[in-house]
């Protein structure tokens, strides 16, 4: 892999991060339990695809 791919991860990861942060705050304040509902889907597909990108680098 080269070091340009290894930056797009890296990036890939920190947004991914960020993402999952902000559906579990979400989460924590929502009160509508549809919207928390779709949102705590949001945050299962943020934390999936975190650890996709995490088992390429």
């Amino acid at each position: 892999m080269s070091p340009k791919e290894l930056n797009y991860l890296e990036d890939a990861l920190g947004h991914e991060k960020i993402l999952t942060a902000q559906c579990r705050q979400a989460v924590a304040n929502l009160t509508d339990p549809d919207l928390k509902n779709f949102v705590q889907q949001m945050l299962q597909k943020h934390q999936e695809l975190y650890a996709q990108f995490y088992q390429l680098v």
